[in-house]
């Protein structure tokens, strides 16, 4: 199956712009497998097919990985340091273990409220041999180690995710949550301490769907 995969995976991958080793497309593939093999008994999730499991999965949440990218490089580090993310409702690891694997700069921390999920996440930390990856089994709500950015993927409204992650959110810290179609009524919905700076359109290859990821920070 992942042998199949690998022309559109990396025409993807260029298409996006992204610069990952053969290494690192290893891993994505040996990621969907893994994720393939736990969803005939877990439910991870509701899509099956591998073709689309490629394109609205690993595709879609490599279109973030740039920008992703693009902010940890801005921020101050000390040489060596990983910068902490969080993902939120993380389920099957989209896109925090496509972060992992793509961003060796990030440590992921993906949380889910249930337990098989946060257990693929190990397994799949272990299976892939990823240091910087870890699955949590919480509320979000109930985590206050700060991570700089608090990530999301069709996760809840703006309002909720941004109200129950907040304990997680580090001083001059950012959200990251990607939506489809422009959310102009979940913004408008935001309270005046939470702060939309950019909402970035993504273009994901092979997929005829509005993308997008709103950048948020708390006043």
């Amino acid at each position: 199956m992942s042998a199949a995969l690998r022309p559109a995976l990396e025409k993807g991958i260029v298409t996006l712009g992204l610069e990952l080793s053969p290494a690192q497309v290893d891993l994505l593939l040996e990621f969907l497998a893994l994720l393939q093999k736990w969803n005939k008994v877990y439910n991870l999730t509701a899509v099956r097919d591998p073709q689309e499991m490629l394109t609205h999965h690993l595709l879609d949440s490599l279109a973030a990985v740039a920008p992703l990218q693009k902010h940890v490089r801005s921020l101050p580090r000390e040489e060596g340091e990983l910068t902490p993310l969080l993902d939120v409702g993380s389920g099957g690891g989209l896109p925090g273990v496509v972060f992992a694997i793509c961003c060796p700069e990030v440590d992921v921390s993906c949380v889910d409220t249930v337990a098989k999920k946060a257990a693929f996440i190990q397994q799949a930390a272990a299976s892939l041999r990823l240091r910087n990856l870890r699955g949590i089994h919480a509320r979000v709500e109930s985590l206050t180690k700060p991570y700089a950015v608090v990530s999301c993927r069709a996760f809840a409204s703006l309002l909720d995710f941004t109200t129950w992650s907040r304990s997680a959110l580090a001083e001059n810290g950012v959200w990251l949550a990607m939506k489809g179609k422009h959310p102009a009524e979940e913004i408008a919905a935001l309270p005046a301490d939470v702060q939309v700076f950019h909402v970035e359109q993504l273009q994901v290859p092979a997929l005829d769907a509005e993308r997008c990821i709103v950048w948020m920070r708390a006043l």
